[in-house]
């Protein structure tokens, strides 16, 4: 073949949730847009928050082309760098410098910078906790290593330790965790955070490495009901934490983000300086310059978390009243829903039937769920019902 085999599969083959978009808008040609109810894509619907825009004004008001839009240091500007270390200090008691920060054009960069970063052998794993956002294999085995697999927890969502227990070896560079999570709209409480170190130390203890928590946290601010996220530096030295603004500050085609490496990281400037390495060979340097400096800005401001709540309770209350058995997220904007089928593929294909786009969870490593993204417009909800109640009678109960 003339070019990489494993490449051309990913560019020749979308993602099942884009795939699912892409059919909606086909659909919506044929049907009219008002008689889809595409639940597919996280894409934030509540707008940014009024600073973005308006520091976007005083920017381009302010600044020549080249201050706006030149290049930033490798690694991002000092001044964005400096302000994220000072927000994160005042919000969680840390002590972390500009130093610490590699800016990155969002959170799929910051992990698979992450991931090149830590990977030093083909034989080295990642572990991903289920249900898990399906494109961290496409991450770690674009950078050389394993995805490993833990089985979720579908009582509570939260670390299905007996597995995981069995699953870390002498192999195991890392340990994904995602909270709020995508797809469940869990949170990781505490105790399963405390419980997470406390296991990762003692296996890192017995098999004389270093074994990493990577925390993928685009969804930290958005939660519900008073729940609150355990900052994970906090609870463990071995933390890398990758983060996006774009749920926060409904910008997620700005792409704009960061991985911090603290401190008590086992040494940190090796790890950092191979962080920035994995960066620079995967061309994720200087992210957007524009964009680094409106964070200055507004840091620490979010869009409208209230408007996802009220969509969360709108569909968790309808759906239930239905008949289907739904996890109450305490985050992010997924509702995780109890398939009709075992096989939630063929539900999921059932459902197109009534023009109801909602993505299978098999892909997530959770079969027999489907997840249903409510960052859409409340209109839409309340006139899915009716779809929804017609999918539910197709089936026998």
């Amino acid at each position: 073949m003339i070019v990489a085999e494993d490449m051309y599969r990913l560019g020749s083959q979308r993602s099942a949730i884009r795939e699912l978009f892409e059919y909606g808008k086909q659909r919506a040609a044929v049907v009219g847009a008002e008689n889809v109810y595409d639940f597919s894509l996280g894409n934030p619907t509540v707008p940014a928050p009024a600073c973005v825009n308006e520091t976007i004004r005083q920017l381009t008001e302010s600044l020549d082309s080249i201050s706006l839009h030149g290049y930033t240091s490798a690694q991002g500007d000092e001044e964005t760098r400096a302000a994220i270390a000072a927000y994160l200090n005042r919000a969680h008691g840390t002590h972390f410098r500009e130093d610490n920060f590699y800016i990155t054009m969002g959170a799929a960069a910051s992990l698979s910078i992450c991931f090149r970063a830590l990977t030093t052998s083909p034989e080295d794993e990642f572990i991903a906790i289920a249900p898990f956002f399906p494109e961290y294999r496409v991450f770690v085995e674009a950078n050389g290593a394993k995805l490993v697999i833990v089985p979720a927890d579908t009582e509570t969502f939260q670390i299905n330790f007996e597995e995981l227990e069995k699953a870390v070896n002498s192999h195991t560079k890392g340990v994904i965790i995602n909270s709020p999570n995508n797809p469940s709209g869990a949170v990781y409480s505490e105790e399963t955070i405390q419980k997470l170190a406390d296991l990762l130390r003692g296996k890192s203890k017995e098999f004389g490495t270093e074994i990493f928590i990577l925390a993928d946290e685009p969804y930290r601010e958005i939660v519900y009901d008073g729940v609150q996220v355990p900052f994970v530096t906090k609870y463990y030295d071995n933390t890398l934490v990758c983060y996006s603004y774009s749920k926060s500050l409904s910008l997620p085609g700005e792409r704009i983000g960061y991985v911090l490496v603290p401190d008590e990281v086992t040494e940190s400037e090796t790890v950092y300086a191979a962080v920035a390495g994995a960066g620079r060979a995967l061309g994720y340097v200087c992210a957007p310059s524009m964009f680094q400096k409106v964070l200055v800005q507004c840091m620490g401001q979010t869009g409208d978390v209230e408007l996802y709540k009220k969509n969360r309770d709108l569909l968790y209350e309808g759906l239930t009243k239905i008949g289907y058995e739904c996890f109450q997220p305490q985050g992010a904007f997924y509702l995780f829903v109890k398939a009709l089928d075992p096989d939630a593929d063929a539900f999921c294909e059932r459902a197109k039937e009534e023009d109801l786009l909602i993505v299978s969870a098999t892909g997530f490593g959770c079969p027999g769920y489907v997840r249903i993204s409510y960052c859409v417009d409340e209109d839409m909800i309340q006139r899915s019902f009716g779809a929804f109640e017609r999918l539910y009678n197709k089936y026998e109960h």
